[in-house]
């Protein structure tokens, strides 16, 4: 059973830093890339980055490209989202994904992930 759980999230104030962690277990990490997807209060889902399965392609969104750092630790079957300088709009649940293959192109759609986690949220006051 593919088990994605986050953790990290939290209440802190605009211009602080949060990261994010997704633990994985129940496939094989390291064959997939991974996808962090947020969603806001009243907003759909959208996606943040990106990271293939050997994490040395990351791309993300960007609306948070200058403030937000995907990583990946195949070893620990660990990805995480560094979140520096965080604002006010920042302020969503997010999730980790488990894409369907190893690579992406672009941006996301729903239809290139097949997991989710139960998401961690993220609240940034002014």
């Amino acid at each position: 059973e593919v088990q994605l759980v986050e953790s990290g999230g939290g209440l802190v104030q605009a211009g602080e830093s949060l990261r994010l962690s997704c633990a994985a277990s129940g496939f094989t990490f390291s064959d997939y890339a991974m996808t962090w997807l947020r969603q806001a209060p009243g907003k759909g889902l959208e996606w943040v980055s990106r990271i293939n399965s050997d994490g040395k392609l990351a791309y993300t969104h960007a609306s948070v490209r200058d403030r937000f750092t995907v990583s990946r630790d195949n070893a620990k079957n660990s990805l995480y989202l560094q979140m520096n300088n965080l604002k006010t709009e920042d302020t969503a649940m997010y999730y980790c994904a488990k894409d369907r293959q190893s690579w992406y192109i672009g941006g996301w759609t729903p239809a290139e992930t097949d997991e989710q986690g139960q998401g961690t949220q993220v609240t940034v006051a002014s």
